[in-house]
């Protein structure tokens, strides 16, 4: 068989992009983060020839981006890897197109061009991440041409008989090009354009918050508050939460403090912390708390979470050193109650509580391995067999072996037929090792001894 020749003009890169993306063969999700993360080096190696190697790095950015494209059918991508992957190649690609001092409208066009035929969703908000790299020019570029789109979908709509365009498709091209010219003319600082933007076509939310946000920098905070109020205000009324913001209360509070009304911005930070008790708010009420006054508002605070759902406590009782008050909450508590709590909350509290209260432990464990089995996750049944390992252990330093005996006969009882899962448990029971200790020297002392058998 003749060798296939390789062309010693063809760039490395290139050659090893073209191993890498694998184009006729199909990943499957199991492959696929492996898959993924071998281009994401491939793109690193590129990166690194700006500014010096402008055009090299261009020509690799363009055939990497189109062997995705090409490669968007033969990968089970639901995780959405590949169009994080695509979106970080093309503002990439702009960065290059600016370092070899490419034509700005022209790369805008080309931009504009992908956003336009985005069958694969790669392009999906493309814009917020593209403005960040444009330079001015490219801005400028950019935003007068998405504003001729925009003026096309502000055109009256014809009939569907005489245009294929329904009424609800232009009024989403027009919601699609008018968001994308106020992320534009937010990127370039452009308030008065913006504020424009939003009269002519909908006010909403975010709206609010970035105008507001662009007058605080500004140092005009009493103009930025009527805003924020404003932005407020349309979330009461607007129950879609379509444009919603999530920053505007504690936008409110900042401008308060900066405008002389610290009580107002106080007040306002424990109406948030009663109506959803957390670590997270109670983070927010303490900046607005005068130091001498803490301890008062940490005895409220803590008096007002008692009343509040455990999965959203815990995390606040354990980050304060509330144990005692944790530890009581969890023994009223009934298994199904714990066993309904995410992992992230209870397994903190186990550790925490192992020394200490292992009885508590124990419980919170039982929990932790019992969600699992109830949740039929068989990719995680070691996990289960580990919660539990760590239930005996805690169930036997408290004295309750009477508690553990129930859980190995509920265990059994009702997980019997999960074949993946019960002879681990057994093995636990019995007090056998669960997984193979041995350190990996011995293994393959194993392996070369039974080869050489």
């Amino acid at each position: 068989m003749t060798p296939v020749k390789r062309d010693p003009r063809r760039d490395p890169i290139d050659r090893a992009m073209e191993h890498a993306l694998r184009l006729g063969n199909f990943i499957n999700y199991n492959a696929s983060w492996s898959f993924i993360t071998d281009l994401e080096e491939l793109a690193k190696q590129i990166e690194q020839l700006l500014p010096e190697e402008a055009e090299r790095a261009l020509a690799l950015y363009e055939t990497f981006i189109a062997g995705c494209y090409e490669k968007a059918e033969e990968i089970d991508d639901s995780s959405g890897n590949l169009g994080m992957l695509v979106e970080t190649l093309m503002c990439d690609w702009i960065k290059a197109r600016q370092a070899a001092q490419a034509d700005g409208e022209k790369t805008v066009e080309r931009l504009l061009g992908w956003m336009d035929k985005d069958d694969y969703g790669f392009c999906y908000q493309l814009e917020q991440e593209a403005v960040k790299v444009l330079d001015g020019n490219g801005l400028s570029h950019f935003a007068s041409q998405v504003q001729k789109r925009f003026d096309v979908a502000n055109q009256p709509s014809k009939p569907p008989d005489e245009k294929k365009r329904t009424a609800q498709d232009h009024t989403y091209r027009q919601r699609y090009w008018g968001g994308i010219l106020k992320t534009i003319y937010a990127a370039q600082g452009n308030l008065d354009a913006y504020v424009a933007l939003c009269r002519e076509t909908e006010l909403l939310p975010i709206d609010c918050e970035i105008i507001a946000q662009t007058l605080q920098a500004r140092r005009r905070p009493q103009q930025a508050l009527e805003w924020v109020e404003q932005g407020l205000d349309l979330e009461k009324r607007h129950t879609s939460g379509r444009g919603a913001s999530y920053k505007l209360d504690e936008i409110k509070r900042k401008l308060l403090v900066k405008l002389g009304h610290s009580d107002a911005a106080l007040a306002s930070a424990w109406a948030e912390f009663e109506a959803f008790p957390s670590k997270l708010a109670y983070d927010l009420l303490m900046r607005y708390v005068p130091k001498r006054e803490r301890a008062k508002w940490h005895a409220e605070a803590m008096n007002t979470s008692d009343l509040a759902d455990l999965d959203f406590v815990i995390e606040l009782w354990l980050a304060t050193k509330e144990v005692d008050r944790l530890v009581g909450r969890l023994r009223r508590s009934t298994h199904q109650d714990l066993e309904s709590i995410s992992h992230y909350a209870t397994e903190p509290a186990a550790k925490k509580l192992e020394r200490l209260h292992p009885d508590v432990a124990a419980k919170v464990y039982r929990a932790l391995g019992m969600r699992i089995l109830n949740s039929k996750k068989s990719k995680y049944y070691d996990t289960a067999l580990s919660h539990f390992k760590q239930a005996r252990s805690c169930y036997k330093k408290a004295g309750d072996e009477l508690d553990w005996q129930t859980l190995v006969d509920e265990v059994l009882q009702i997980h019997r037929r999960k074949s993946a899962f019960i002879p681990g448990f057994e093995k636990l029971i019995q007090g056998k090792s669960l997984f193979d200790e041995s350190s990996f020297a011995e293994r393959t002392k194993r392996r070369k001894g039974a080869w050489n058998r």
